[in-house]
C-alpha cells in the first residue's frame, strides 16, 4: 500500500490513474473499465446477385 505525499498537488480528471514512477515523476494513465459492452458491428445487407444472363449459342450451318 503507497503513502500519500501531498495532497491537491495535482489535478486530477476522472478515469485516470496517477502514480509516481521509478523516477519520481507523477504519471497520469487512463484506467480500464471492465463490464462494458462493445458495440455490435454493423450488420451487412446480403445484396441478391444478378442471374447471369445465358447467351444463345448460334450454330452456323454448312454449306454445300
Amino acid at each position: 500500500m503507497g503513502k500519500i505525499i501531498a495532497k491537491g498537488v495535482v489535478e486530477r480528471k476522472s478515469g485516470f490513474l496517477y502514480y509516481v514512477d521509478g523516477k519520481g515523476n507523477v504519471c497520469e494513465a487512463k484506467m480500464a473499465r471492465g463490464g462494458k459492452k462493445k458495440k455490435k458491428k454493423a450488420v451487412k445487407k446480403k445484396v441478391a446477385k444478378k442471374k447471369p444472363v445465358k447467351k444463345k449459342v448460334v450454330k452456323k450451318k454448312k454449306k454445300k
